[in-house]
C-alpha cells in the first residue's frame, strides 16, 4: 500500500518554520513547527503519528540535499 504525504511552508521566523501537511494536497489541515537550529520538529496538534514523521523526515531530507528549507514537497513510499 502506497503512502503519500504533502507539505507546504506556511511561515518562517528566525529559528523556526511552520509547515502544513497532510495526505491530500487539497486538505493539508495539520501543521508542524521545525526548529531550524536543531532540525527537530513538533506536531502542533501533539499527534506524532506516521504522517507527521513522514513529513518531518522528508523536509529534513530535502534540507540536507539542498541546504535550504523547502517551500513545498511530498513523500511517497
Amino acid at each position: 500500500m502506497a503512502s503519500l504525504v504533502y507539505f507546504k511552508k506556511l511561515s518562517e521566523r528566525p529559528g523556526s518554520i511552520r509547515y502544513s501537511f497532510g495526505e491530500d494536497p487539497a486538505e493539508m489541515d495539520r501543521t508542524l513547527t521545525m526548529d531550524t537550529g536543531s532540525r527537530t520538529s513538533t506536531s502542533d496538534d501533539g499527534n506524532a503519528d506516521y504522517t507527521f514523521l513522514k513529513a518531518s523526515r522528508k523536509i529534513n531530507s530535502l534540507f540536507e540535499e539542498r541546504s535550504q528549507w523547502p517551500e513545498r514537497g511530498m513523500s511517497v513510499s
